[in-house]
């Protein structure tokens, strides 16, 4: 294929993606792809979805946790894109060959009511731009052998991205506190793990505050009506076929993803 550039790189990925093949680091062949060349696959790979019908209904971010930030030595979540070939209604199974290692985590999930503009949004700036907020589940899905990466890599795989459902209740950031909105997590029953909104940078409007100056450095909003998804409050569980992994919110219902 030549030598490694954005455009093959983009390639590549999507191509993994689309036929649900796994492949390893495209840094072990292309050591010199950095975090901004990374997003730069990003968005060619975005532009390639949009141009076969997709359209952009919002962005997730990756990273959200300040341990795995310090694990990964970066001090702000990652962003990537989500398209409407992502969205999950709402009680349809997971078509697992879809996928290649697909696993589940629960999210804050936010729709934005008005453009939110970097730098120097601040959380309680951030927050004012949210029309509702719901729980939602993200499926997860590294084009990557065994979920193994650098971060260029997997910015450049548009943060493991997947698909994502939201879950039935929608309520105004006045009507509850985001730090101690708990989730329970269960797998086929079993109590997994548990979190609370907290995990997402201390609140997850500091998540959607830092994505929007992290959009704002590449001369990016967020725009009216687009999904957030804030970044997983606990680790990601695995989905088998068969298996369901349920998720429990205080205020914000209960979403249930199966495997098929």
């Amino acid at each position: 294929m030549g030598a490694w550039d954005v455009g093959r790189a983009a390639t590549v990925l999507l191509d993994c993606a689309d036929t649900a093949t796994e492949r390893g680091p495209v840094t072990a062949e292309w050591p010199e792809l950095d975090l901004a060349t990374a997003y730069a696959v990003q968005d060619e790979a975005l532009a390639r979805r949009l141009a076969r019908g997709e359209r952009v209904v919002g962005i997730k971010l990756g990273l959200t946790s300040r341990a795995k930030q310090r694990r990964m030595g970066i001090d702000t979540p990652l962003t990537a894109w989500l398209t409407d070939a992502m969205v999950l209604p709402a009680g349809e199974p997971v078509i697992l060959s879809r996928f290649i290692h697909p696993r589940v985590e629960p999210e804050i999930v936010f729709v934005l009511g008005e453009r939110l503009a970097g730098p120097g949004v601040t959380a309680a700036r951030a927050l004012t731009a949210v029309r509702s907020i719901y729980g939602g589940a993200e499926i997860i899905d590294s084009r990557y052998t065994d979920f193994k990466f650098t971060l260029p890599d997997v910015v450049a795989d548009n943060a493991s991205s997947g698909a994502y459902v939201t879950g039935p209740v929608a309520l105004p950031p006045e009507a509850l506190d985001l730090s101690t909105e708990a989730v329970l997590v269960e797998v086929d029953g079993m109590v997994a793990d548990s979190a609370t909104g907290a995990a997402v940078q201390g609140h997850p409007a500091e998540a959607l505050a830092l994505a929007a100056n992290d959009l704002g450095r590449r001369g990016l909003a967020l725009e009216p009506g687009w999904v957030v998804l804030t970044g997983g409050m606990t680790d990601a569980q695995p989905l088998a076929p068969g298996a369901t992994v349920s998720l429990h919110f205080t205020s914000l219902g209960s979403v249930a993803v199966g495997g098929a």
